[in-house]
């Protein structure tokens, strides 16, 4: 009888989830044998959840809104960018019966932005729009590609300047409100805030975008984010949503957990499709 390793992504809500679809093709793509299901979990009741799934024998554990800070919390061992990010998504359940955290939302969006739409962050100025904690998990692998200048804007400019002040031994950070962008352009703006989703934009002014400007979108959706829409009519002509972003992260989850990478391009297009209905 075939040894089956089990994992599982736990949040609330979770039935949307695209997790456990990206990683069964990462497994078949990598003819690794294992099982990965979406677990709905109670609000306080997160640890209980994680408790129960290690004595179930669980291996691997992602986790997603709203429990990625009682995650960072619970493991024993982070790595680097989970201790920065302030945020865990992705758990290694150890032999020993250790939790070790990490945070690969950073380093997904990275890979995809750099890697999947061949956008070089290197020398740029970026502009990030929101500093919640989704913001907060991507800001330590952004500054690592070296950016001429990160700005944070947020409608509440003190949590911005809290986030800026925590990442400024990166590289050069700074945070702001949105009145305080007129006149300033960016190469790179990057929507961190799940307004899009609900059909809003943060209000930034006309001409922030310069010439050959890409803009980002975290969120994702089967239709164009608002954000995106937003990108277009200022004539911008490099826009992405957060998809790739979703599926890098999970190929960095599934390189701790087996030690294989697996190709993302095929799982991206397979995902984009089942989004859209033509699967």
């Amino acid at each position: 009888m075939t040894h089956i390793d089990h994992y599982a992504v736990m949040g609330n809500p979770i039935a949307h989830s695209k997790s456990p679809m990206i990683h069964a093709l990462f497994a078949q793509q990598t003819g690794q044998t294992l099982d990965y299901r979406a677990i709905l979990v109670e609000l306080g009741q997160f640890n209980a959840a994680v408790k129960e799934f290690r004595e179930q024998g669980g291996k691997g554990l992602n986790v997603t809104v709203p429990f990625k800070r009682d995650a960072w919390r619970l493991v024993d061992e982070r790595s680097p960018c989970a201790s920065l990010a302030g945020a865990v998504n992705t758990i290694q359940l150890r032999a020993d019966g250790s939790l070790y955290g990490d945070n690969t939302d950073g380093l997904g969006m990275v890979r995809d932005i750099r890697d999947n739409l061949g956008v070089n962050i290197s020398g740029k100025r970026v502009l990030i729009l929101g500093a919640g904690g989704a913001v907060r998990g991507v800001l330590g692998p952004v500054l690592q590609e070296k950016p001429t200048e990160l700005m944070i804007a947020n409608r509440t400019p003190e949590r911005a300047q809290e986030l800026a002040d925590a990442f400024e031994e990166q590289g050069h950070v700074e945070g702001c409100r949105f009145d305080d962008l007129d006149g300033v352009r960016f190469d790179i703006i990057i929507n961190g805030t799940s307004a899009s989703l609900k059909g809003e934009v943060p209000p930034l002014p006309e001409g922030i975008l310069r010439p050959d400007a890409f803009c980002y979108d975290m969120m994702y959706a089967a239709a164009p984010t608002a954000f995106m829409r937003w990108a277009e009519d200022e004539g911008c002509e490099h826009i992405s949503d957060g998809l790739g972003m979703l599926v890098e992260q999970a190929a960095e989850s599934f390189l701790l957990w087996r030690g294989v990478r697996p190709d993302t391009a095929p799982v991206i297009k397979a995902v984009r499709e089942a989004l859209s209905g033509n699967s």
